[in-house]
């Protein structure tokens, strides 16, 4: 699938990080605001309520033309006809979901060293996530911070998007962008926001 595009910000479901306010409001007005693509990733929830909620965001992202993609679940992105699938680093082999998916389906992955970027490539995905970049409480479990060295390496060493997560605050967007990232992934930098559709909206600003 051409991912000349896809939208600079890619915002990451996690309804226990979102200051106790209901998910599906959340993800409303961020999408409002002008978020275009968007992972459901609920990674506790079991198949039938996953199903329930990606029903439930579904319409509410697709009504502003946006990209859904699942986290990990290629059955259910197949069955829901979402817009692709986000692959773990320790996930199902890139080469068989994409058999799975079909090539007009996005496919992305997490990596979390230039090595991992590479073989993204070469095994044909569509994007990927590159972090933690800035240290962050919910990427502490993949070890220390990469930092924009490993970014900048990345970006000069593959043709594909590549994602910076980890920390992305409003004021890291520039040094990130500056470094070769093509767009920033975020959870709680939108999903804790007091005003949702004011950070949204900054974010954007400094994006392409």
């Amino acid at each position: 699938m051409s991912n000349c595009s896809l939208p600079r910000l890619y915002l990451l479901t996690d309804r226990h990080n979102t200051s106790q306010r209901p998910l599906a409001s959340v993800i409303s007005q961020a999408v409002e605001a002008g978020v275009r693509m968007i992972q459901v990733r609920e990674k506790d929830l079991d198949t039938r309520q996953t199903i329930e909620l990606i029903r439930k965001l579904k319409p509410l992202i697709t009504q502003y033309h946006g990209k859904v993609l699942l986290n990990d679940r290629v059955d259910l992105a197949i069955a829901l006809d979402a817009d692709g699938v986000h692959l773990r680093s320790d996930s199902l082999p890139l080469p068989l979901a994409r058999r799975m998916m079909g090539k007009d389906k996005l496919l992305g992955i997490s990596t979390h060293s230039v090595k991992d970027v590479q073989k993204a490539e070469d095994e044909g995905a569509d994007f990927v996530v590159l972090g933690p970049i800035y240290d962050t409480p919910s990427k502490q479990i993949y070890g220390a911070p990469l930092g924009l060295h490993t970014l900048e390496a990345a970006c000069r060493t593959c043709r594909l998007p590549i994602f910076a997560i980890g920390g992305m605050k409003p004021e890291h967007v520039h040094d990130v962008m500056s470094s070769g990232a093509y767009g920033i992934a975020v959870i709680s930098s939108i999903l804790q926001a007091s005003d949702i559709p004011s950070r949204t909206q900054h974010l954007l600003s400094q994006l392409p």
